[in-house]
């Protein structure tokens, strides 16, 4: 079978690497022939995965395409569906998600709890919504890893927000980030992974650590599961999606953001579930069962960013040491330069305590660096 991955960085890079289990040749188009998947697939293509005749043309060769991100041009995902090759997820539900607005009118219309929200076309708008304050202003596309987002609590800051179509978002009273990533196959059949705590560099709007399974009470985990399926199956899309929830502070959940594709909050499931979250989508591509979302033992990620104030050739403190420490896995995503906040690879901890994930988390931190 000839699957095709858009887009070739790291998600792509653990994509390909569990692609080994399977009889499968891999195709992948990306525009950087230095990108960290590029030496893992049988065929690489350097293109643009958003021009319309990059994507189709690259396409039409194969039986199957998926993406590791949503910036891509789903106008050629839609003709190649059209002309019998299988999308994951299909390209309508790409096409609600890659863009905030049509994502969270989606869950308005679908009944999904999510937080209010008005639209705003430009900056003039926005200032028309100083009542709607303290709020968060996100950009309908083009943003990612904390860009395209910014925190207005008062009218003063109004002016940080963006002039294009965005979302502003009411801010909620937030207990708990987590994140819940479900699989769906041809069938209609779904399997979850247990959900994830994230916590977060309020500085840089990034991840910055997290711990599987996430402390929440049983009524919390119901509520997100239910909310999670009632989304995917909305959707009417085979795949692997990735949502994000708020838990707030009357235990009430709240979908915050969908991701229609392998996920950074599942990096963990690579040591620390029986079947990891690009296991399960190539087992939905490939029309086998689902795998066991079972954790083999608790975990958590730290997030491996550039540190402040370096840029340049990348180079690793403190590596060794983290590579002495047991049952502590090092993923470096292959990237050559170095920039402050930038994901230059992630670690994941397995442990049966939560306090020692936590405090080797912490440790890690504090002990490898990314600078120049």
């Amino acid at each position: 079978m000839k699957v095709g991955i858009l887009g070739g960085g790291q998600l792509g890079r653990m994509l390909l690497q569990a692609a080994a289990n399977y009889v499968v040749e891999t195709y992948v188009l990306e525009n950087d022939e230095h990108c960290p998947a590029a030496h893992l697939c049988h065929h690489f293509i350097k293109g643009d995965i958003k021009d319309f005749d990059t994507v189709y043309n690259f396409g039409k060769q194969l039986d199957a395409l998926t993406i590791e991100i949503e910036a891509v041009n789903v106008e050629a995902l839609e003709k190649l569906e059209q002309e019998g090759v299988k999308v994951y997820p299909r390209p309508s539900a790409i096409r609600i998600i890659k863009n905030k607005v049509t994502q969270k009118e989606f869950y308005k219309n679908n009944g999904i709890p999510s937080p209010e929200f008005v639209v705003t076309h430009n900056l003039e708008e926005l200032r028309e919504q100083v009542s709607f304050l303290p709020a968060v202003h996100k950009i309908g596309q083009g943003g990612y890893d904390g860009k395209g987002v910014q925190v207005i609590r008062k009218e003063a800051e109004i002016d940080k927000g963006f002039d294009a179509p965005s979302v502003l978002e009411k801010m909620v009273d937030i207990k708990k980030e987590i994140a819940l990533i479900v699989a769906m196959n041809n069938k209609g059949e779904t399997a979850f992974f247990p959900p994830v705590e994230m916590m977060f560099d309020t500085r840089l709007n990034l991840l910055d650590f997290q711990v599987c399974p996430a402390e929440i009470t049983d009524e919390v985990l119901w509520k997100a599961e239910a909310i999670a399926q009632k989304l995917v199956k909305q959707l009417q899309s085979p795949g692997l999606f990735a949502i994000e929830l708020f838990v707030d502070n009357k235990n009430e959940v709240l979908v915050n953001e969908t991701a229609p594709r392998v996920h950074n909050s599942g990096h963990h499931t690579i040591e620390a579930s029986y079947c990891s979250q690009y296991d399960m989508l190539w087992r939905i591509i490939l029309d086998y069962p689902l795998g066991n979302t079972d954790p083999i033992l608790p975990s958590s990620i730290v997030n491996v960013l550039g540190a402040e104030g370096y840029s340049g050739e990348a180079k690793y403190e403190g590596l060794d040491e983290v590579l002495k420490m047991e049952n502590v896995f090092v993923h470096l995503y292959g990237k050559t330069q170095t920039k402050p906040g930038r994901k230059m690879g992630h670690v994941t901890i397995m442990a049966k305590d939560r306090s020692d994930l936590v405090y080797t988390a912490n440790k890690i931190k504090h002990t490898l660096k990314v600078c120049s």
